[in-house]
């Protein structure tokens, strides 16, 4: 076997065997295969797909390419992932809040991934955050704090970490069976027993349509669901940013903003209803209503942003950030963006949003880039909002002037205004469970 004739089967449409699909898994593991063969069989998965039984083959083959963690952590390791969107800063709300109601969140994280941010990238904002951690650090942060986010480990599913940032950089992102792997087998790795996954739909996501979006939750559930774990899907809106705040250190700051009480919100919303969810599948909770009032008393209450301050001390970063968010690294101009017309907010291209951030800095367009934590937009209005012209629309955080006025038009360029008022954007679409779909009403 070799992985030409791999290429040539994949590229011909044909359905690779599970000893194929091994052989290659391997080569990306262990550094046999190149960059550029992988990168054509990614394409060539792209391009041609993959069916159920090879999706299946391929994530647990990842899930395998490493070490397999069966932890205890004194309760349900639970796990949320978010195939991505623009201003998702739902793990660091969640976290925390689903940690102080007895929940033990056993979190592994990614890096930027497309026009999307990356929980790792934001975390790293933090002064001394340490994301990259021995697993039994790790293990023993779940358990005495209720949570810990880290990167993903050399040891942990190691096929999955080259794949990922080559199809970072490939145009390789928006694929169902690649999608269902990478993040399946980070999660099966890991030790998760109950996963949520928060499947975005929208301008702002890697699918394209809101069935695209809804046909991956099902293959994910089904996986998972085959594979043991007590797995459920949520389909969730990303026709605009989630949160007002895009870049690491201001997503940083915009999720501290909601646990201290300061800020509410889509983002806020979202949060305690993947929360919820999560309480849910682990156990803590018997239903959402219960589950939602457990939530909602721990942030009243403060508990949750202790939970975050005890996680950041424990995995070695300045937890004062809590207290003062100007400790977080800050872009030294603020830039506003004026509207040049009235009108209502009518639509917001996401996807040209999340790439105005990556060529801010917030982002990678090569695997090789260095991240600028600083850097970002805070968007002032969302859609559904009147505006008047000149009113501002959006203040960049910019690393300069000139880089400040290049994103000015990127950013009108992703807005688009109408006379008539536009309804706001939809938050939470479906509920997919391995019974069925609901759909939701938010």
């Amino acid at each position: 076997m070799d992985i030409i004739s791999i290429l040539e089967d994949k590229k011909r449409g044909r359905a690779l065997s599970r000893e194929q699909i091994a052989y290659f898994v391997k080569g990306a593991a262990d550094g046999s295969i190149p960059d550029y063969q992988l990168t054509a069989l990614l394409m060539a998965i792209r391009l041609n797909g993959m069916d159920a039984r090879e999706t299946a083959d391929l994530t647990m083959e990842m899930a395998a390419s490493g070490h397999m963690l069966d932890p205890d952590v004194g309760g349900v390791p639970v796990d949320k992932h978010s195939t991505g969107g623009v201003g998702d800063t739902t793990t660091l709300v969640l976290a925390p809040l689903v940690a102080a109601c007895g929940g033990k969140v056993l979190k592994m994280s990614g890096r930027g991934l497309g026009h999307t941010g990356g929980t790792i990238d934001k975390l790293e904002s933090i002064p001394g955050m340490r994301v990259e951690l021995p697993e039994e650090v790790f293990v023993s942060i779940v358990r005495c704090v209720g949570c810990a986010v880290v990167g993903q480990s050399p040891q942990l599913a190691p096929a999955d970490k080259r794949l990922y940032a080559l199809r970072d950089v490939t145009a390789t992102v928006d694929s169902i069976p690649l999608i269902v792997s990478s993040i399946l087998s980070k999660k099966f790795a890991a030790g998760a027993k109950a996963i949520v996954l928060d499947v975005k739909a929208g301008s702002g996501a890697i699918m394209p349509t809101l069935e695209a979006s809804i046909d991956l939750a099902k293959a994910m559930v089904d996986i998972g669901s085959h594979a043991g774990r007590k797995i459920i899907a949520v389909v969730s809106g990303m026709e605009e940013p989630l949160g007002s705040h895009v870049g690491n250190a201001l997503e940083v700051k915009e999720a501290i903003d909601i646990l201290s009480g300061r800020a509410a919100g889509p983002l806020k919303r979202v949060s305690l209803f993947l929360g919820s969810q999560m309480l849910v599948a682990s156990g803590v909770a018997e239903t959402e209503e219960e589950a939602l009032a457990m939530l909602n008393d721990a942030l009243n209450s403060g508990a949750g942003l202790q939970k975050l301050k005890e996680m950041i001390t424990a995995q070695g970063g300045d937890c004062r950030v809590c207290d003062d968010v100007s400790l977080l690294p800050q872009a030294p101009v603020l830039y506003p963006v004026k509207a040049r017309q009235d009108g209502y907010l009518a639509h917001v291209n996401g996807t040209v949003l999340g790439l105005a951030a990556q060529r801010m800095g917030a982002g990678r367009i090569s695997k090789t880039d260095i991240i600028d934590p600083a850097v970002g937009f805070v968007m002032e209005k969302r859609i559904g909002d009147f505006v008047k012209t000149g009113d501002v629309v959006c203040t960049l955080h910019a690393a300069s002037q000139q880089n400040a006025k290049e994103t000015e038009q990127r950013i009108l360029d992703a807005l688009t205004f109408a006379n008539e008022p536009a309804p706001k954007a939809r938050l939470l679409y479906a509920l997919v469970k391995p019974e069925g779909v609901t759909e939701l009403s938010e």
